[in-house]
């Protein structure tokens, strides 16, 4: 359903783009391997069946982003060829140059870094959704702004158990968050 396609795509979207950036496509680039990773996905959807002996979700996203990736890189190389040639023709010099080859192994360890950035994110966002404001604050002074227990209480206006509690307590929600949606 379309509320649930949001929050996939809302979960995904970023993370996919971080990954081809960091493969090194542009912004117009790294815009379409996430439009054309969704499309994707969607097809697969209507008859998609979980099959745990197949490998994780996580794999097949990641060879599917991965291609979509490479899709873009080669179109990249033939433009450049083109360009090159007609230059070469007008100006008479040898092309040369080396193919851009991504590294699969140094894509891989960006893709982990990314998925496991990407989880911290999505679980901070909805925790953030779920907590008072005031235990947020708390949380953000603390573990982001890493501000002391000491100042947070001073300026919150709280007392500094009352600090270490909402910091614990978000903290937990977060880091169980993330554990949901690496089981999803």
């Amino acid at each position: 359903d379309q509320a649930s396609w949001r929050e996939f795509f809302n979960t995904y979207w970023r993370f996919i783009y971080a990954v081809a950036i960091q493969a090194g496509l542009t912004d117009a680039e790294a815009q379409d391997v996430v439009q054309e990773t969704m499309i994707t996905v969607a097809k697969q959807m209507p008859g998609f069946k979980y099959d745990r002996s197949k490998g994780s979700f996580k794999n097949w996203l990641q060879k599917t982003t991965r291609w979509k990736i490479q899709d873009h890189l080669r179109k990249r190389q033939r433009e450049q060829r083109v360009e090159a040639n007609a230059f070469n023709e007008l100006h008479g010099a040898d092309a040369g140059g080396e193919p851009i080859d991504p590294s699969s192994s140094a894509l891989e360890a960006q893709w982990q870094e990314e998925w496991e950035q990407n989880l911290m994110d999505v679980a901070i966002e909805r925790v953030k959704r779920q907590v008072e404001p005031k235990a947020w604050q708390v949380f953000d002074f603390c573990t982001m702004k890493q501000w002391s227990a000491a100042k947070v209480a001073q300026h919150l206006n709280l007392f500094r158990p009352q600090v270490y509690y909402l910091n614990k307590k978000v903290s937990g929600l977060i880091r169980n968050e993330v554990e949901k949606l690496k089981v999803e």
